[in-house]
């Protein structure tokens, strides 16, 4: 059976590792503290502590659990396997809307290390899919669920 895999960059997989390390070192033994601690107030059947900790517990560990499957079936996208103008996950693009709109700048990542707020765009959003495989220079057109539009690339650089 085929694992799903993740696609990220190199930097993506590391940051999951040192949130993975901090999860595993740290937050699951404050957690395992306080229940502890919920414990000693004495009768667990209406001991909202204790409950709440429990509940946190499993929060935590589904945390780690996702983490993990994400590290160990991580598809590391090497951007130097592409052509330098050619748009893919792990560059960063820029493009104009047309006729006359502002340049944006995108690094476009893996699902896991998205975070729009921050420029990095996920390699499944539309406007990725729209511009990879496509070079610098190009008008593409996006479809998006705000209706379509069409850019020009601008630029397109490694990460």
């Amino acid at each position: 059976m085929d694992e799903k895999t993740y696609p990220m960059t190199e930097e993506g997989k590391a940051k999951l590792q040192a949130e993975l390390d901090q999860l595993k070192s740290v937050d699951r033994k404050e957690i395992v503290e306080r229940i502890k601690i919920a414990r000693s107030y004495g009768d667990l059947s209406e001991n909202s502590e204790y409950e709440a900790a429990k509940n946190e517990q499993a929060i935590l560990e589904g945390q780690i659990s996702k983490l993990e499957q994400m590290i160990r079936y991580a598809e590391i996208i090497d951007p130097d396997d592409v052509a330098a103008d050619v748009v893919s996950l792990g560059k960063k693009v820029s493009f104009t809307e047309l006729p006359d709109g502002e340049e944006e700048t995108y690094s476009i990542v893996g699902k896991a290390e998205a975070s729009p707020l921050d420029g990095k765009i996920s390699n499944d959003s539309p406007i990725a899919q729209a511009l990879i495989g496509h070079k610098l220079g190009e008008e593409v057109e996006i479809e998006s669920p705000g209706g379509s539009f069409s850019v020009k690339i601008t630029g397109v650089a490694q990460l």
